[in-house]
C-alpha cells in the first residue's frame, strides 16, 4: 500500500490534515481515505459561505489518496472524470470527507466520498474515475 499520495504539496498549502491508514486485524485500509479541513471566512465565496472549489478539492483530495493506497509503487494513477453534487452550504466549521474505492480493476477505478461536517450532516458526494498509469 502506498502513503506517498498523502503528503501532497497542494493539501498543505490548501489545509487538508489526511488521516493516517490504519490497520484492521493486520490487514491495511488500502483503497479508503479521510481528510479534515478547518472551515472559516478565509473559504468564503462572495455569499458568505465555504467556496464549493474548496469542497471539491477536499473531496478529490481524498478520492485521490484512497485510490492512491491501491497502486503497487511502480504504479501512478490519474482522475479521468469527477462529479461533485452539493447538498447543504458550510460557513465555518470541520469539514470532513471519507472516500473508498468501489472498484479497482488492472486499468481503471472507480472512488467515491461523502463530505460532512462536524455534525455528522452530509454536505457533499463525490465521485471520480481514475486511470492507473505504470511507471510510478
Amino acid at each position: 500500500m502506498s502513503e506517498r499520495f498523502s503528503d501532497a504539496p497542494i493539501s498543505r498549502l490548501v489545509g487538508f490534515q489526511v488521516h493516517p491508514s490504519e490497520c484492521v486485524d493486520g490487514d491495511p485500509d488500502a483503497g479508503t481515505a479521510t481528510v479534515d479541513i478547518q472551515c472559516g471566512p478565509q473559504h468564503h465565496n462572495p455569499m458568505g459561505r465555504v467556496h464549493g472549489g474548496l469542497v471539491s478539492a477536499l473531496a478529490d483530495a481524498a478520492m485521490g489518496i484512497a485510490f492512491g493506497r491501491t497502486l503497487l509503487s511502480s504504479e501512478d494513477f490519474s482522475t479521468i472524470e469527477m462529479k461533485v453534487s452539493f447538498i447543504r452550504p458550510v460557513r465555518e466549521g470541520l469539514l470532513s470527507a471519507k472516500a473508498t474505492v468501489i472498484q479497482r480493476g488492472l486499468r481503471i477505478g472507480f472512488v467515491e466520498c461523502q463530505i460532512t461536517n462536524e455534525k455528522g450532516k452530509l454536505v457533499a458526494t463525490a465521485s471520480s474515475t481514475c486511470t492507473v498509469l505504470a511507471g510510478g
